[in-house]
Parts: C-alpha cells; structure tokens; sequence
C-alpha cells in the first residue's frame, strides 16, 4: 500500500486566499497525496487572555494574544469551497483539521473524506465522540500523549461508530522545531503493536531525514508542513518545508516505498543476470585425463558461475572424471 503523504499548509496561508491556493499548487507538484488547512473559529477555540506557545511568540508579534493571533487565520465557508475546487482542479486531496464542533460540521457537510484529529484534541470527550459519530476515516495525532490516552481516545472514536479499521494513529513530538533526540520514531512501532492499529507519523523537525527515516520504518502515513517562504510572518512558517525540500521529501519517500519491496528473499530481475558473473563453479585445476580421480588437489574454485555449484564439491570429489579436462575448464 503507498505511504500517504500529507503536505500540511496549516496556518502557512497568513489568511490569504490567494496564498492558500499557491499552498495547493505546490503541494500538488511536490506529487503530496493530500494537502491539508485548518478550519476554526477563534471565538470557540482559545478565549481572549489565552497565552501563545514559546514558539509562537518567538515567530510572530510577542504582544498579541494566541486569540488575535489565530483570529487572523481564519478560513470561512466560502473560501472553504473555493480551495476545494482548486485542489479538485490540481488532482490532490482536500484536507483540514477542525478546532470545534462546528468546524467538524462545516467538513462534513463539504463531504470531506478522512478527519484528521490535531494532537492537542486527543484528550477533547466531546470532540472525539463528535468525529467518532460520522464514522468517516480518521487520522490521530498523538503528540503530548502516552498509550493510556491513545487507548481512551481510540475506545471514543470506536464506541461513538468508527471502526478500528479506519483510524490511523500519527506518531508525534509537538515542539516547533522539534529536536531530533525528543522525535523517539520507535515509538511508532510502539503505537502499532500496543493496539494493531495502522501507524504513521507527524513531523515537525528541521529538514526531511526524519521522515523518511519514518517511510523506511513501516509509516503509512507521512505528515509534514510546508510554506512557500520560511521568513513569512506567522506562527508556523520556521519550523516548515520550503517548496524545494517538500519535493526533496516527497520524492525520498517515494523511492524509499518502492526500496521497501515485498519482503520476499530471491534474487531480483535485475541481479539475476550476474549471478553467472559474480558467482563460482567448480574448475579443473591442472590438465586432468578421462578416468582420472577427482581431488582437492586436481580440482578448484573459480568463476564464472555457470557450471556446478562450489556446494556440490563434496559430492564430486572422488568421482572419476569422464572426460579429459584442460586448466580452468568447467568440471
């Protein structure tokens, strides 16, 4: 099954339309399967006094509240449609991540096909019951969470409808950036095999090696954000992908998915034809006459790899040789 990639635009629009759609088109040139926004109401997510994180207040104005902050990255319905016509336009996915009940409301009545959970919800009742209920594909973020809050978020989301066959759990670090000792991507494997859940994982460190250390980890998710220039003004635009390491990225995993294989062990279409070159036969290793016994001695080891196998040697010494061999000729 291919890795689903998430180019993850967020809040990287700085509430421009226009930006947003050249979010998309990136996305969709990067080969993204999907690209994904965020759909709030500021008034429902944060109240008023609501602090901003470390990093956001070292990336955007330190005097303005986390709510004036958000307030001015507000996607509305209207610009909702639109972005999902430009993405049908492009052939990508359509994706964002709702904050509150009526952002939930709002995609699912775009019909949106899979809802992506945000790290900071997992523990939200509410919420998970809500997404639960439309029983539509979901995928968890699990930043800030141990298996304890996995395991109860996921009994919410199944219990209100949702089958275990159609979540995926993201593994996550929520720090921006994040740094590479605190990323722990075994714990991905950790994720699979506590629940027997479909795995992936959510990125926010520098560069594109984790990920793709991730896709080489089984991930069949990737999730990554991006933006068009990392000096933007706006919460989020350091700690992501410029165009040209989202292509880097997304072709990386690409390839890593078909290195991956099937997991069988034979030789390959392409190494089949240099087993003749790369491997030995038995040899004669001086002039031997017809009836002559076969030795240690008169016998040896070299290429080419056409004649037979070396693992036969025990069963040809000591037989008698039936016809006259030169040095070097195949036994």
């Amino acid at each position: 099954m291919s890795i689903f990639i998430i180019a993850e635009a967020g809040v990287n629009h700085n509430g421009s339309l226009e930006l947003a759609k050249a979010l998309i088109d990136v996305a969709a040139d990067a080969g993204a399967d999907a690209v994904k926004f965020q759909t709030f109401k500021a008034d429902k997510l944060v109240s008023k006094t609501a602090q901003k994180a470390q990093y956001q207040k070292q990336t955007t104005d330190a005097a303005e509240t986390q709510y004036e902050m958000i307030k001015k990255l507000e996607l509305n319905a209207e610009a909702h449609h639109e972005l999902m016509a430009h993405c049908k336009t492009k052939n990508i996915l359509f994706l964002s991540t709702p904050f509150d009940h009526e952002s939930i409301e709002l995609l699912h009545e775009l019909k949106m096909e899979i809802f992506k959970i945000p790290s900071g919800e997992i523990t939200n009742l509410p919420y998970l019951r809500h997404i639960g209920s439309l029983r539509k594909e979901v995928i968890l973020s699990s930043g800030m969470a141990d298996l304890g809050e996995i395991e109860d978020a996921l009994d919410v989301l199944i219990a209100s409808g949702t089958p275990k066959e159609q979540i995926t759990v993201l593994h996550a670090t929520t720090e921006y950036p994040c740094p590479i000792e605190d990323v722990n991507l075994r714990a991905m494997q950790t994720i699979a095999g506590a629940f027997g859940i479909q795995t992936g994982y959510s990125d926010h460190t520098n560069g594109i090696e984790v990920p793709i250390a991730a896709a080489a980890m089984g991930a069949s998710v990737i999730e990554k954000h991006f933006t068009l220039d990392k000096t933007m003004d706006g919460p989020d635009h350091k700690a992501s992908l410029e165009p040209e390491e989202l292509y880097a990225m997304v072709s990386a995993i690409r390839n890593i998915e078909k290195a991956l294989g099937n997991g069988v062990k034979k030789p390959s279409p392409s190494e089949a034809k240099n087993m003749s070159v790369a491997r030995k036969s038995i040899v004669a290793a001086q002039p031997i006459q017809k009836g002559e016994i076969l030795t240690e001695i008169n016998l040896t080891i070299k290429r080419p790899g056409n004649g037979i196998s070396p693992m036969r040697f025990d069963e040809v010494v000591g037989t008698a040789a039936l016809k006259d061999y030169c040095e070097d000729e195949l036994i």
